[in-house]
């Protein structure tokens, strides 16, 4: 049978997802894997440099197909920066569940310590470049380095609450997750209550304006 020539990054990825589950285990080489799927070896190496580092694209993946399937609904461009959350939660956990065997095998053996898999490296990053784009609404303190810390402290907060969504995820039995959106809805939107800066913003200005007009008073 004549080898497949037209490798992308998405078969290599998918190749190597249902090696996975089929054996019970990751492949050994890259030799196996395009052996048990019928390409030439080289053709890995055109896209990627590793395994490992198709590991860590695998949820990369599912986070650019998260992303592309909310650019295309013409109300998510709409939204604020809560309900866009919310929205990127439901679809990325939509992505997740359509692999759920997967993910539950990359995962399981470290369910306790997600924060250090070194597989999921990629995806902290391009999470919290999105949280970044979203451009939550903080108390701007006009101290370059302050603001930076308060940034630095949003995206690394949001990170550990998609952790431990996923680890909530993981654990759910409920019929069609029902408890994980239940899970997403209230810790986004306490999230976004608590980092309601409005009514601070309102008492800041009143203090401004107090002190003003006790400086004129005086």
């Amino acid at each position: 049978m004549a080898k497949k020539k037209n490798i992308t990054n998405s078969n290599i990825i998918s190749f190597y997802m249902d090696y996975v589950l089929e054996h019970n285990e990751q492949p050994k080489t890259v030799y196996d894997l395009a052996k048990a799927n019928n390409f030439e070896e080289q053709k890995f190496y055109e896209h990627f440099g590793s395994l490992e580092s198709v590991e860590k694209h695998v949820f990369t993946e599912f986070f650019n197909n998260t992303i592309t399937v909310l650019n295309k609904s013409g109300d998510y461009q709409s939204f604020d920066p809560r309900n866009k959350l919310l929205s990127f939660y439901f679809t990325f956990f939509e992505n997740l569940t359509a692999n759920r065997s997967y993910v539950k095998y990359a995962l399981e053996h470290n369910k306790n310590n997600l924060k250090t898999l070194s597989q999921l490296k990629d995806l902290k990053h391009v999470f919290t470049s999105y949280i970044e784009y979203l451009e939550i609404d903080l108390i701007h303190i006009k101290q370059e380095q302050i603001d930076r810390i308060q940034q630095r402290g949003l995206k690394e907060t949001a990170w550990l609450q998609l952790l431990l969504t996923m680890k909530f995820w993981m654990d759910d039995t409920s019929p069609r997750f029902e408890k994980t959106d239940i899970f997403i809805e209230k810790s986004v939107n306490t999230s976004f209550d608590v980092l309601d800066v409005a009514p601070l913003r309102r008492l800041i200005d009143f203090g401004k304006f107090i002190f003003k007009e006790k400086i004129q008073m005086n």
